[in-house]
């Protein structure tokens, strides 16, 4: 897939790279989480109304009575003339043009189930780090293949943004990815704020592919911490991760990068060190000696590296990647291997 991927990417059609949003474009959002949650407060603060997805009933109640999500980011209070919450996709779908994903990649395909709305005319933003399990798929890669979406209708907001810090308006800083620079700069418009940062790229492969990877570090570091190792280790597992990541991207789709950007390195460092992260956190219960299906039970949200870890290595069959903490997450994860052992075994591998 990575390779259909590639091919694609590099050989777009004049339609794909012709397709142009309009300016006055009219946003939704699909998800009810705090990620989905705080960006449509960042919309509804530039656009007359956001369309919103919301499947779940207590949710939709709560938001339409009160303006408020009783289940993540309850402290946000919206302007309920701003947006428009309801439990129809399809007529979501319909009025807007574009569409903003931000729901657990394992539950993007229950998400966009009931869809019978055609997405041909629409551009579609993923919002999600995550891959689509059991397909072993990026999102972008997924609509392409599931809705036959152009990669020039497609893009990703991305970056070291905690839906927790954006909700409180907090300085964050996202990028936004689009294979054309001039969709980039209209959806970017739609996100500026006196409290976000805008920078813009066209890697629409290496970027989701290291929000994807950063997950799986993060959830090695956690680890680490369960443990008891310290800050001197933890520099050096979080270097090394950095450096796994960015063979992974050299070596599987070679391009025009710097991962030491914020949309690659910055995501990294705060998934790794914030007391956010919630894959640290399931990393850190399994360091502390929780099984993995009792640390998964423990979570409220969704740790998207633990699906990251089964179809990364999946991926890397293909490439022959060298990734170690990779490979040690997942053995913890997914072949029973005993946390502390396979850590310390990685420690002689890093550098």
């Amino acid at each position: 897939m990575i390779i259909f991927f590639y091919f694609c990417l590099r050989n777009q059609t004049s339609h794909d790279m012709e397709y142009k949003i309009g300016k006055g474009a009219r946003c939704a959002v699909i998800g009810h989480g705090s990620w989905a949650t705080a960006i449509v407060g960042v919309l509804a603060a530039n656009e007359a109304q956001v369309g919103w997805y919301v499947r779940n009933p207590e949710v939709l109640e709560q938001l339409l009575a009160e303006g408020r999500n009783p289940r993540y980011l309850s402290d946000v209070e919206f302007d309920r003339g701003r947006i428009a919450p309801s439990d129809d996709l399809d007529a979501v779908v319909r009025g807007a043009d574009i569409l903003v994903l931000a729901c657990p990649s394992a539950y993007l395909k229950s998400f966009l189930e009931p869809l019978t709305e055609p997405l041909a005319g629409k551009f579609v933003i993923s919002a999600i780090k995550g891959i689509v399990p059991g397909d072993y798929q990026t999102v972008v890669e997924y609509l392409h293949d599931r809705y036959g979406l152009s990669y020039g209708q497609l893009g990703l907001v991305t970056g070291p943004s905690h839906a927790e810090e954006v909700s409180r308006g907090r300085l964050s800083y996202l990028t936004v990815v689009c294979t054309d620079p001039d969709n980039a700069r209209l959806i970017g418009e739609k996100f500026a704020t006196p409290y976000i940062r805008l920078s813009y790229s066209t890697d629409l492969y290496g970027i989701e592919y290291a929000a994807i990877l950063k997950n799986i570090y993060a959830l090695s570091v956690g680890i680490a911490v369960g443990l008891g190792y310290g800050d001197n280790f933890l520099a050096v597992l979080i270097a090394n991760g950095a450096r796994e990541m960015t063979r992974f991207l050299e070596q599987s789709y070679p391009a025009e990068r710097d991962t030491q950007a914020s949309a690659y390195l910055g995501d990294l460092l705060v998934t790794c060190y914030s007391v956010y992260s919630r894959n640290r956190r399931l990393g850190l219960l399994i360091g502390r000696g929780f099984t993995v299906k009792s640390a998964l039970s423990e979570m409220t949200m969704v740790a998207e590296g633990y699906f990251a870890a089964d179809c990364i290595r999946h991926i890397n069959a293909r490439h022959g990647v060298e990734m170690p903490i990779a490979e040690m997450v997942y053995d913890v994860l997914y072949r029973g291997a005993s946390a502390r052992r396979r850590m310390k075994e990685l420690t002689t591998k890093l550098i």
